[in-house]
């Protein structure tokens, strides 16, 4: 555990990883504190030592050490949940960001008009000069068509306002729950209200390779 992450963002992270209820991995360790053992989901937590300042957990899967680290008494006694309040941090984004990179997350190749929840991973090739443009809704906003690709292909990614100075060329964007549509005959991606635009700090050795500048 590295000593710039907190112990709540750190359990988020084993929360959002082994799939583990919040609630449930925190009542878990309140028991493994006093019963110096608690089981929840896979998981295994053994309390190894305590004093009136910290207790040292440890976690296992099956026969494997999972991690050990203290959790400062103060933390077991919160009456809320303190994991909670981690669960959308840039580390336990990380991780979710992980477990999208499966059959669950599209590939370009794979999109097809009319397709909805979408989610996928790709690179920013070519931000072109945002336009200003009169809305429905009475205002001006400021609008472009991003290409993005993976190593199937490339496609437009419709942005908006404050989402177009939140990205770069070069940048890895994990996109989640956009929708497939068609605009004057071309396809394009775009973000919804319940969609989500995030910078992933790692990339797959595909797009690595991919437009390397």
């Amino acid at each position: 555990m590295r000593s710039k992450v907190s112990v709540g963002e750190y359990l988020a992270f084993l929360s959002n990883k082994f799939e583990v209820d919040p609630d449930r991995f925190f009542q878990a360790l309140i028991s493994a504190e006093k019963s110096k053992q608690a089981t929840v989901g896979e998981l295994r937590i053994t309390c190894r030592s305590r004093n009136t300042e910290k207790a040292i957990m440890l976690i296992s899967k099956g026969s494997k050490v999972v991690a050990q680290f203290p959790v400062p008494q103060g933390f077991l006694l919160e009456q809320r949940n303190p994991i909670r309040a981690f669960r959308k941090t840039s580390l336990t984004n990380r991780t979710t960001v992980g477990k999208n990179d499966n059959p669950h997350s599209l590939h370009i190749k794979d999109l097809r008009t009319g397709m909805k929840q979408i989610n996928l991973q790709a690179k920013v090739l070519e931000i072109p000069k945002p336009k200003m443009v009169f809305t429905r809704f009475g205002n001006y906003a400021s609008v472009v068509n991003v290409i993005i690709g993976d190593e199937t292909g490339q496609i437009k990614l419709c942005l908006w306002n404050e989402q177009i100075n939140s990205i770069s060329i070069g940048d890895v964007l994990q996109i989640e729950n956009a929708r497939m549509s068609t605009f004057r005959g071309e396809k394009q991606l775009r973000i919804g209200k319940k969609g989500t635009l995030s910078s992933v700090a790692s990339l797959s050795a595909p797009l690595e390779q991919m437009h390397n500048s």
